[in-house]
């Protein structure tokens, strides 16, 4: 049986999920198992493995997909958790490696202001904008990632060569920055020479080669292996030839090379002619009969290493490099015995195939299936390749592929001869010599009880540094039985010698070069200080890559990079084509720039007819986007409809409230849609005295009912004779009392500065507003008692704001309201200027689109229950209240409110800085006139930047009151609630059409 789990949102590179599959498919009980991320590639891979479900398909690229087969069901829960303890481990490893992560490039250039290399190792299909995002930052870009379209990498380099930048790769795996070794690389002693290398394990080969004949390497540049393309053009060969060329630390220059475009290798060789220094260069494939001018040419990747550590020594080249190889045994092997080459480096398994096909007049290289050749019972192959690592790990880093192959060639009873690789460095096998050994030893020991011969050659590509330390892992492979040569060179003509052929080299003299001579182009200011400093690199993807780096004195940082748009590449391609319209920036800041400058004043108190002219008649105002009528209303909604029915007269009772309701005979209008807004259910009557907020900015005027206090109360849906009646005190004695201590202050209650204050005194105006509550009173209890009004009606007033914690809510709500309604007369930008939830629908409306509403589904809030109630109480997330959020308070700032964060389940102090700091995220700017103190004086988050939230897959959180379903039973807890990921997506697409993009 088959089965999948899916972890939303949960993003891993390919190279720990394929560590995480071997060790899953070691458990007990597991057939077979794949894990990987939901992309759509990845999916072929199931597919193509049998493994495809149901729940594979619909899965997001953001999400790790975890499948397998098993007999028994109850296996699972040991996979998940066996899933766990790995991902904690590599958690654990992050913080003890003590290097600081970041989640976007702006974090990472902020961790790392000196920052000048990318290091990618990401999925190829969505490489192309971030490594061109690198470049646009001014870093040089060293590429493990591979998939890169050719188009892309023709693009990107020419604009790295017009910015004075280095593009190593893509498909780079290996490289040396002054002598910091560099993803998939050894530890190579310094030195002074230089390599350029269009070929991973060819500059593994040859570094180690060089390490071991005692010489040194200062530089290894990767080019990537389509470097010498016709249509690339050697670019990053040619810009890194020519800094090598002026680098003083560096005396050779070495460049290697996989078959290049012949008009693209003329041209390289014609640069290398006019270099200053003397140059090693090996075109694998070819067997060159001379040098030439300045290059000396090589047929070998030991010979390469060989001639550059005379030349570094300052001695004369050999006319020949070849050694002559002595046979072990005192036979040769019978003629219908054939070697067998099973090689993890790509390179060392085509120099092989090169030097069996030369030997033995084969045919040359053949690239089908993982076959580097195949002719005669010959066979080479690189299991590296694609077809053996699609959702596999590659060979040198798990032995498992490579292990099947030995026990079915060496069951082969013409196979006499198997060759080996073993890469040592960092990334690869902490021990595969160990692994390998075994398999060695059982394979002869079966040969040998079938009367059979069969003998196994191996090499080890590594240093005596290398975390697995070249000579225990050479003597582990002799133990085994195996030979072990000094150079993958030496291990074939080792295997041929077995078989009684002999590998020479003819000498090379030096001839002449009669090609044209120009200087050498100028190298830019960057490539140098490049070459000349430690590097400072940004490891985007793989974390593993940062030991080494740190290890050997280099700078790095974690840019913890996950797919943008949750991998959706229709939002990525319109995120990428946003980002590149700098307007859009400035727009968004003078959006910002007004919501800073706003200058919100409490002017007046009164009957909401008298300022909202649509409240004229049978009217009323509820929270939300439109439109909704009373049948698809929650019972919360609804039941605060009854009761505004029943406070305005319009109705005698609940059953003829009912009826009108049902009837239609009601009209409903949005709050937003006229400079209101309302919590909760948010209905609005026309005799409900509102609070008048104005902003001074430019006069914009907002306005919201009163808080009505705790327990049975309209907002909630009750609709008793109680809340009708409090309803009628508000409008009778609470509503003209303020009013007329508003009168007394010249422009009314500067709300800026409660705010300000009470956000010191730890609230954040959404759950939590006891303190601007009790600011507010200070202010307007003098202003009442001094009144001459009816000293009975002033107590009531004085009493009733005193125990209503909460009655600063809805002036921070009327606050909110008109900073964004002034903000937004801007029409152009893409932040947030209005949040909203009607029970069924949450809506958003954005600066450059006006009064346009996006909508989706609302959640329900996730929280801490009243006793007695439960989840399955709760009404869906309503109310016009998220205007708090809109402006960067409520959910936003949950820091500055470490007293409410547990009764709304949101945990301690650190759980709340995490929620501030994740709604940083989705924001453009702080507000500094509301600093936080417990979040080191930073002013609130502010500017919900759609863009951001859509790449993230950040929405805004929510701090709300948690309303029983049914109407009138009111409060039943509190929590927390996410904004619904559709609206941004729908104003996000609707944005770019209106701009054009699509």
């Amino acid at each position: 049986m088959i089965f999948t789990v899916i972890k939303k949102n949960s993003y891993q590179d390919s190279i720990n999920l394929m560590l995480l599959t071997n060790r899953i498919n070691q458990l007990e009980g597991v057939t077979r198992s794949s894990i990987m991320m939901g992309t759509d590639a990845n999916k072929d891979i199931f597919r193509n493995s049998g493994l495809l479900t149901e729940e594979v398909e619909k899965a997001a690229p953001s999400d790790m997909v975890i499948v397998v087969e098993a007999d028994q069901e109850k296996i699972v829960d040991t996979v998940l958790e066996e899933t766990k303890v790995f991902l904690n481990d590599l958690s654990v490893k992050k913080e003890q490696g003590g290097v600081k992560s970041a989640k976007n490039w702006d974090e990472a250039m902020n961790l790392l202001p000196d920052a000048n290399v990318a290091l990618f190792s990401i999925p190829g299909e969505y490489a192309a904008p971030e490594l061109e995002e690198a470049l646009d930052r001014g870093l040089h870009v060293f590429s493990f990632t591979d998939n890169v379209s050719l188009e892309d990498e023709i693009r990107l380099k020419k604009k790295a060569h017009e910015k004075g930048l280095l593009f190593m790769g893509p498909d780079c795996g290996t490289g040396i920055i002054s002598s910091i070794p560099v993803a998939f690389t050894n530890v190579v002693r310094p030195g002074n020479i230089g390599i350029v290398g269009a070929s991973g394990t060819g500059i593994q080969e040859v570094t180690t080669i060089i390490d071991r004949l005692g010489g040194g390497v200062i530089h290894a540049i990767g080019t990537g292996g389509r470097d010498l393309n016709e249509k690339v053009g050697a670019i990053t060969v040619k810009d890194a030839v020519a800094a090598l060329d002026r680098h003083d630390p560096t005396d050779v220059i070495v460049v290697i090379s996989k078959p290049p475009a012949k008009e693209v290798r003329d041209q390289v060789v014609e640069l290398l002619q006019n270099v200053s220094k003397p140059v090693v260069a090996i075109f694998l494939g070819e067997k060159p009969e001379c040098h030439q001018g300045n290059v000396y040419l090589a047929h070998t990747l030991e010979e390469a290493a060989e001639m550059a550590v005379d030349l570094a020594k300052g001695l004369e080249v050999k006319k020949n490099y070849c050694k002559a190889v002595e046979n072990p045994l005192d036979h040769t092997l019978d003629a219908e015995k054939t070697v067998k080459g099973l090689y993890s480096g790509g390179t060392l398994a085509a120099e092989a195939g090169m030097m069996i096909s030369e030997a033995l007049n084969l045919g040359g290289l053949i690239k089908e299936e993982g076959y580097i050749l195949k002719a005669q019972g010959y066979e080479v192959i690189d299991l590296g390749d694609d077809i053996y690592t699609q959702g596999k790990p590659h060979p040198m880093i798990d032995p498992e592929v490579r292990i099947q192959k030995i026990r079915q060639y060496a069951a082969d009873k013409n196979t006499g001869v198997i060759l080996l690789d073993c890469v040592l460095g960092y990334g690869c096998h902490p021990d595969m010599a160990r692994e390998l050994a075994p398999v060695i030893k059982e394979s002869m020991e079966l040969a040998k009880s079938e009367n059979r011969e069969l003998y196994f050659v191996a090499t080890v590509c590594g240093t005596e540094a290398d975390p697995q330390d070249y000579h225990q892992s050479a003597a582990v492979l002799k133990e085994s039985g195996a030979f072990v040569a000094l150079s993958n060179a030496q291990a074939v003509r080792l295997a041929l010698k077995l078989k009684g052929l002999d590998c020479t080299e003819a000498d090379k003299e030096i001839e002449a070069y009669n090609g044209p001579k120009f200087p050498v182009p100028q190298v830019s200011r960057q490539i140098m200080e490049l070459l000349n400093t430690k590097p400072r690199i940004i490891n985007v993807g793989v974390e593993s890559f940062n030991e080494s780096i740190v290890k050997y004195e280099g700078k790095s940082c974690q840019y913890s990079w996950k797919p943008a748009a949750g991998g959706d590449k229709k939002l990525i391609r319109i995120l990428n084509a946003m980002n590149r319209m700098e307007e859009i920036d400035q727009y968004n800041n003078q959006v910002a720039e007004r919501l800073k400058d706003a200058q919100p004043f409490l002017v007046d108190v009164v009957p909401a007819y008298t300022v909202i002219p649509q409240l004229n008649g049978k009217v009323l105002l509820h929270a939300g986007p439109p439109s909704i009528t009373y049948p698809e209303m929650t019972g919360p909604m609804q039941g605060s409809c009854i009761g505004a029915v029943l406070f305005e007269g319009w109705a005698e009772n609940e059953d003829q409230a009912k009826r009108m309701l049902e009837a239609g005979e009601i009209q409903f209008i949005p709050c937003h849609h006229v400079h209101a807004v309302g919590p909760m259910g948010g209905i609005t009557s026309c005799n409900m005295p509102v609070m008048v907020v104005e902003n001074k900015l430019d006069g914009t005027r907002a306005y919201c009912i009163m808080n009505e206090g705790i327990g049975k109360v309209l907002r909630f849906g009750a609709y008793s004779k109680e809340v009708v009646d409090r309803l009628t005190w508000m409008k009778d004695v609470l509503g003209p009392v303020l009013a007329a201590a508003l009168k007394q202050v010249e422009g009314g209650i500067n709300l800026n500065v409660i705010i300000a204050k009470a956000i010191t005194m730890g609230d954040e105006f959404h759950q939590r507003n006891i303190a601007a509550s009790l600011i507010f009173l200070k202010e307007v209890a003098p202003l009442i008692v001094s009144m001459d009004w009816d000293g009975k009606e002033k107590e009531e007033v004085i009493n009733f704001l005193a125990k209503t914690d909460q009655f600063f809510l809805n002036v921070m709500m009327a606050t909110g309201k008109s900073m964004a309604d002034c903000a937004r007369k801007f029409e152009k930008g893409c932040i947030v200027t209005a949040m909203t939830r009607n029970g069924r629908n949450f809506g958003i409306r954005i600066s450059g689109l006006g009064d346009q509403w996006f909508t989706a589904p609302v959640n329900t809030p996730n929280g801490l229950y009243f006793t007695g109630f439960s989840e399955k109480d709760a009404n869906p997330d309503i109310g016009d209240s998220a205007i708090t959020e809109t402006v960067g308070v409520g959910g936003m700032a949950m820091v500055a409110a470490p007293g409410v964060t547990r009764f709304v389940g949101a945990g301690g102090f650190e759980d709340a800085l995490k929620v501030s700091n994740e709604m940083e995220e989705i924001c453009i700017t702080h507000n500094p006139n509301f600093t936080i103190p417990t979040w080191d004086f930073k002013g609130t988050p502010l500017g919900i930047d759609i863009r951001k939230v859509v790449a993230t897959g950040i929405t805004p959180l929510i701090n709300t009151g948690i309303a029983h379903k049914e109407a009138g039973v009111g409060q039943v807890g509190a929590g927390t609630v996410r904004a619904p990921y559709g609206c941004f997506e729908k104003a996000l697409i609707a944005y770019a059409e209106h701009l054009g993009i699509i």
